[in-house]
């Protein structure tokens, strides 16, 4: 027996989607960490498939289209993933490659934060040469502050848009900070111009919302964003509405009240009431032998804190907080054993 029920999450994963489907004429669908061979996952969650998340969206096809986002800022600095070499533009090529292979439907590419460059023109050259649509979108002064004139033709009204056919359009990105969640309020709001209505959802897997702040699945989100300071908070939008803690991270709990804003403002209703509430994750459910993943997720914490070591050996603010995230860990591994021996 696997610690991780990974058909029992694959299921509860799929159900909620469609679930979330019926409330809105489409559905947009920001997607966090990685469609395919999402490693992490499976090494802190033993029996977790680590392209369980195509496996999903090849059952939804039939309901399914997919956008994709790059940050002009990336293509023009040529920036490189650290996991496979290749700049954010040539895995966005692979990825919709990879789509293409699997069937599954890719209405667009939209480049975010958009500003000429020859690099840029090159960007749009092969999207043209490989038959890929594509839009461009741009910087809003005084975003996200202006609403009046983020919802306006001088806000989202002069972004590009990509028209969509299904009713679940999952937005991707070759990499973080990508622009996916100002792609999805500008559809948003260029689909209720065209007498759409939409909505917004997040595909998570770490943090787990539903397991303690400090057990180790967590912790090693933590560990696995060390370099960009990410660090695991309860939400207190969900505990005020719900009385139910939850966790969630820093950026997303930071940001809920101006998300809030627009995105009730281009819905015209109250959404959410938390960005617990936003997220579907089912990870927690699906956990079938806890001490089993925490001691996994230990391991993998350690190996990161050594690969860490090296990496960022120039950066000491990353590595002070390896050696916190570090020194957590520990504490809360021989807390758990000691309790579990008695």
């Amino acid at each position: 027996m696997t610690p991780f029920d990974n058909k029992k999450y694959k299921q509860k994963q799929k159900q909620e989607i469609l679930e979330r489907i019926q409330h809105f004429d489409k559905l947009y669908m920001e997607i966090g960490g990685k469609l395919f061979d999402d490693n992490h996952a499976s090494r802190v969650l033993p029996g977790f498939d680590p392209n369980v998340k195509m496996q999903i969206l090849k059952e939804l096809s039939d309901e399914l289209e997919i956008v994709f986002c790059i940050n002009a800022k990336d293509i023009i600095a040529e920036k490189v993933r650290n996991d496979n070499g290749l700049t954010y533009a040539e895995e966005l090529f692979r990825l919709i490659h990879l789509m293409n292979e699997e069937k599954l439907s890719v209405a667009g590419v939209n480049i975010t934060f958009y500003k000429p460059h020859k690099l840029v023109k090159a960007f749009e050259k092969e999207c043209k040469h490989q038959k890929i649509k594509f839009c461009r979108s741009y910087v809003i002064e005084d975003y996200p502050n202006d609403i009046e004139k983020i919802l306006s033709k001088k806000g989202f009204g002069k972004n590009g848009y990509i028209k969509t056919t299904k009713k679940l359009i999952l937005v991707c990105a070759p990499g973080a900070n990508s622009g996916k969640l100002h792609t999805c309020l500008s559809q948003l709001y260029n689909d209720k111009v065209h007498g759409i209505s939409s909505g917004y959802a997040k595909y998570e897997t770490f943090p787990v919302w539903n397991l303690p702040l400090e057990h180790l699945v967590n912790v090693a989100y933590e560990m696995s964003t060390v370099d960009i300071g990410d660090v695991n908070e309860i939400d207190t939008f969900h505990e005020k509405a719900y009385g139910i803690k939850s966790v969630n991270y820093n950026r997303d709990i930071e940001a809920f009240p101006i998300l809030s804003n627009i995105l009730n403002a281009v819905c015209g209703e109250d959404v959410y009431k938390s960005p617990t509430e936003m997220g579907i994750n089912n990870v927690g459910f699906a956990i079938k032998d806890d001490l089993a993943v925490q001691k996994a997720s230990l391991d993998e914490i350690k190996r990161r804190y050594e690969k860490h070591k090296t990496k960022y050996y120039n950066r000491p603010e990353v590595l002070e907080r390896n050696e916190e995230v570090m020194n957590k860990a520990n504490k809360l591994y021989k807390k758990l054993t000691k309790t579990n021996k008695k």
